[in-house]
C-alpha cells in the first residue's frame, strides 16, 4: 500500500506552499533583500553583526528543518503499514533516541546563546561610564525622548569651539539627527517623562529611553553609509506615540559642521533636556499639556 494523504491534508499542504511562496515573492523588494532575508540594509558597522546573527539563525533553522522533515518522511515511508494484516514495528523506550532528542535541543540553545552574546558584546561595545564613552567617540549626542517628539543635543562640537547646540521637533515637524559617515558617535539617551525607545530600522538596533537613568543608557555606533533614514519610538508612550518620528541624516564632515553653525545662529545653544516643552505640542494646550 502506498502513502496516501487525506484530501483535506493535501489541500492544506498545497495552500501552505502557495501562501509561503506568495509571501516570499511579495515581501522582498530587491535582489539583495533575498540575501538579507527581509532585513533592512545595514547602515552602521555594528549593524552588520545583527545581520550576520539573523542570517546564521535562519541557516541553522533551515538545516534543522530539513533534518527533522527528512526523518519524518523517512519514518513515514519506511515504516508505513503495507497491508491490512501487517502492523509496523512499534518502538518504545528507546534510550539512545531519547537521549539524542534531549541533548540536541540543548546543544542548539547553547550554540544560539553563544553567538547571540558574542554579537551583543560587539554591538554594545561602549564603556559603561558615559564620560569614557564620550572620550572614545568622535562625536557625542544626547538624545531626548519626550511626549511626543525628540530633541538632539550635539555636545562639544569642534566646529563651534566645544559649544553645545540642539535641534528639536514636534509631532508635526519631525526633527533630524545629523551624523558623520565613518565617525564614531556616542549616544546618551534621556527622558523627562515616560519610557520611550530610540529605534532606527536601518541601524538594526534600538534601545529604551528610561527616565531616571541619566548617563547609564548609552551606546556607540559608527554610520558607514550616507543617506537619510527613518527613525521612530518603539515603546508605547502615550496618545501621540505613533507620531513620535524623526529622521537620521548621515553626511560628510563639512555638511555636518555647516549645519551645526546654522543651529548656533538660530540661537539653539546649550543643553535642552525637553522637560519644559513636554506639553507644548500641536494638538495640546500650553497649560500643562491638558487637552
Amino acid at each position: 500500500m502506498g502513502l496516501h494523504l487525506p484530501k483535506r491534508a493535501r489541500k492544506l499542504a498545497a495552500g501552505t506552499v502557495a501562501g509561503a511562496s506568495l509571501l516570499f515573492l511579495t515581501g522582498c523588494s530587491d535582489e539583495n533583500e533575498w540575501q538579507r532575508l527581509a532585513m533592512p540594509d545595514p547602515s552602521t558597522k555594528e549593524a552588520h553583526h545583527v545581520l550576520d546573527l539573523w542570517q546564521g539563525a535562519w541557516l541553522a533553522a533551515i538545516l534543522t528543518g530539513i533534518l527533522v522533515w527528512g526523518l519524518i518522511f523517512y519514518a513515514m515511508i519506511k515504516y508505513r503499514r503495507r497491508s491490512e494484516s501487517e502492523i509496523p514495528v512499534q518502538t518504545r523506550y528507546n534510550l539512545p533516541i531519547e537521549i539524542f532528542y534531549t541533548l540536541a535541543p540543548v546543544m542548539m540553545v547553547i550554540v544560539f546563546f553563544f553567538f547571540t552574546v558574542d554579537a551583543q558584546d560587539k554591538i554594545l561595545h561602549a564603556p559603561k561610564d558615559l564620560d569614557k564613552a564620550n572620550a572614545q567617540a568622535d562625536q557625542s549626542v544626547t538624545v531626548v525622548g519626550q511626549q511626543w517628539s525628540w530633541t538632539f543635543n550635539y555636545t562639544d562640537v569642534d566646529a563651534l569651539g566645544g559649544d553645545t547646540v540642539y535641534e528639536g521637533g514636534t509631532t508635526a515637524d519631525e526633527p533630524t539627527l545629523w551624523l558623520v559617515k565613518d565617525k564614531q558617535v556616542s549616544v546618551d539617551l534621556y527622558s523627562p517623562d515616560v519610557i520611550h525607545s530610540f529605534w532606527v530600522p536601518a541601524f538594526l538596533f534600538k534601545m529604551d529611553v528610561v527616565p531616571g537613568r541619566e548617563k547609564e543608557n548609552h551606546f556607540i555606533l559608527t554610520p558607514d553609509r550616507t543617506g537619510t533614514f527613518e527613525g521612530r519610538c518603539a515603546e508605547l508612550c502615550g496618545v501621540y506615540h505613533s507620531r513620535m518620528l524623526f529622521k537620521v541624516k548621515v553626511t560628510d564632515q563639512a555638511s555636518f559642521d555647516a549645519h551645526m553653525k546654522d543651529l548656533q545662529e538660530q540661537g539653539n545653544t546649550g543643553l535642552a533636556l525637553g522637560g519644559e516643552n513636554v506639553g507644548q505640542q500641536p494638538g495640546l494646550e500650553s497649560n500643562g499639556g491638558e487637552e
